[in-house]
C-alpha cells in the first residue's frame, strides 16, 4: 500500500504540474488578449482530463490528440452557445455527441480514441458553462478560436510534462497496446447498448435538470455521464453512482467549512489546486475520494465566479442524486450490458478522463 501511495503521489504530481503549466499559459494569454477568466477553467479542465487518457499513449496517439482536440474544443464552444440560446437544441446536440463518442467504439481502437477526444471538451463544457455563470460573468466568454488554442496548449503541456517525467522520473509509463479484436455475440452490440443508455440518461438529465434546478442543470447531466460511462455492467454503474453521491456528501461538508472560513480570491484558487492534488492522489484508491475533492474544488470555483457556493450545496446534492438515479435506471433497464461481455470488450473508459476527469474527471 505504501508503494502504491507513493506511485499515486508521483502520478498526481505529474498531472498537477501539467495543469499548472497549462493554467499559467492560459493566464498569460488571458492578460495579453483581454479574455475572460473562463479560459483558465477550460485550460484546467482539459489538462486534467487529457492527462489521464494520455499517460500511456504512444507518439502516434499524442499527435492525433494534438490535431483533433483543438477542433473538438472549438466545436464544443458552439454547443455551449447553442445551450445558452436554444436549450432544447443544444441539449439534443450534446446528447448526440456523447452517444456518438461511445457508439463509434465498434470500429476499433482508433475510433475509440477519437471518441474520447469528442467527449473531453463536452465534459469540460459542463464544469462552468456560460448559462450557469452569474449574469455579470457571461459577457466576453471564450470564442472558438481561443478555445482551440487552449486545447492545443493543454495537449502540449501534458505531452511535455509526461515526457520529462518518463525521462527523468523514477517510473516510466509503458504504452498500452491495443486490445485484440473481439466480436461480441450480444445484439445489439455492447457499444450500441451503452450509447443508447448514455443518450437516455443524459437526455432525461437535461429535461429534469432544467425543470428542477434551473441554470444548475449541469450537475445532473455531469453525474449521469460519469456514472454511465465506461459501463462494465449494472453493478458497476450502481457502485459509481453510490460512490459519487457519498463523495459529494463528504465534499459538501468540506466546502461548507471552507465557505465559513471566508476563503476568497487568490487564497481560494490556491486551495482549489491543493484539493485537486489530494483528490488526484487518492482517486485510484476509491472514486469517492475524487468526488469529494471535486465537490470542494468546484465550490471554490463557483465562489470565485460570484455564486454563493454554500447556499447551492443542497441543490448540487439533489442534482447529483437525480443524475445518479437516471444513469443507474438506464443501465439496469435499457438494454443492460452483462458484466462478462462489457469486460471482454476491453473498451476505453471515457469517464476516466472526467472522473471525467471528465469526466470522468469532474465528479463534482
Amino acid at each position: 500500500m505504501t508503494v502504491k501511495l507513493i506511485r499515486n503521489a508521483y502520478e498526481a504530481g505529474l498531472t498537477m504540474t501539467a495543469v499548472l503549466l497549462s493554467w499559467g499559459a492560459a493566464l498569460a494569454l488571458e492578460g495579453a488578449a483581454g479574455l475572460h477568466t473562463d479560459v483558465l477553467v477550460l485550460a484546467v479542465a482539459l489538462t486534467l482530463t487529457l492527462a489521464a487518457t494520455q499517460r500511456t499513449a504512444d507518439t502516434r496517439r499524442r499527435l492525433m490528440s494534438l490535431m483533433l482536440l483543438p477542433v473538438t474544443v472549438a466545436a464544443s464552444i458552439f454547443v455551449g452557445r447553442l445551450l445558452a440560446s436554444h436549450y432544447a437544441a443544444g441539449a439534443a446536440v450534446f446528447t448526440a455527441g456523447m452517444a456518438l463518442a461511445i457508439w463509434i467504439r465498434r470500429f476499433g481502437p482508433a475510433a475509440t480514441k477519437a471518441g474520447t477526444l469528442i467527449a473531453l471538451p463536452l465534459v469540460a463544457l459542463l464544469v462552468v458553462p456560460g448559462p450557469a455563470l452569474p449574469a455579470e460573468a457571461q459577457s466576453g466568454l471564450v470564442t472558438w478560436g481561443w478555445a482551440a488554442l487552449i486545447g492545443f496548449m493543454a495537449c502540449c503541456s501534458v505531452w511535455l510534462v509526461q515526457a520529462l517525467g518518463d525521462r527523468r522520473g523514477p517510473w516510466r509509463a509503458a504504452p498500452t497496446p491495443d486490445p485484440p479484436p473481439h466480436r461480441s455475440r450480444l445484439h445489439p452490440r455492447p457499444s450500441t447498448r451503452m450509447a443508447l443508455q448514455m443518450a437516455a440518461a443524459i437526455a432525461t438529465a437535461f429535461v429534469l435538470g432544467r425543470f428542477l434546478f434551473d441554470d444548475h442543470w449541469p450537475w445532473a447531466v455531469l453525474t449521469a455521464y460519469v456514472a454511465a460511462s465506461g459501463n462494465r455492467g449494472r453493478t458497476d454503474v450502481l457502485r459509481k453512482g453510490v460512490e459519487r453521491l457519498a463523495g459529494a456528501c463528504v465534499g459538501t461538508l468540506l466546502a461548507t467549512g471552507v465557505a465559513e472560513a471566508g476563503a476568497t480570491g487568490h487564497t481560494a484558487v490556491a486551495l482549489m489546486f491543493a484539493v485537486l492534488a489530494v483528490a488526484l492522489w487518492l482517486r485510484p484508491l476509491n472514486y469517492a475520494y475524487w468526488a469529494a475533492g471535486m465537490t470542494t474544488a468546484l465550490s471554490l470555483l463557483l465562489g470565485y465566479f460570484g455564486q454563493n457556493a454554500e447556499s447551492l450545496l443542497p441543490t448540487r446534492l439533489a442534482a447529483i442524486a437525480v443524475g445518479a438515479v437516471l444513469s443507474v435506471a438506464s443501465a439496469w433497464w435499457l438494454l443492460p450490458v452483462p458484466r462478462r461481455r462489457a469486460t471482454a470488450r476491453s473498451e476505453t473508459r471515457l469517464s476516466e478522463a472526467s472522473d471525467n476527469g471528465s469526466s470522468g474527471m469532474w465528479g463534482q
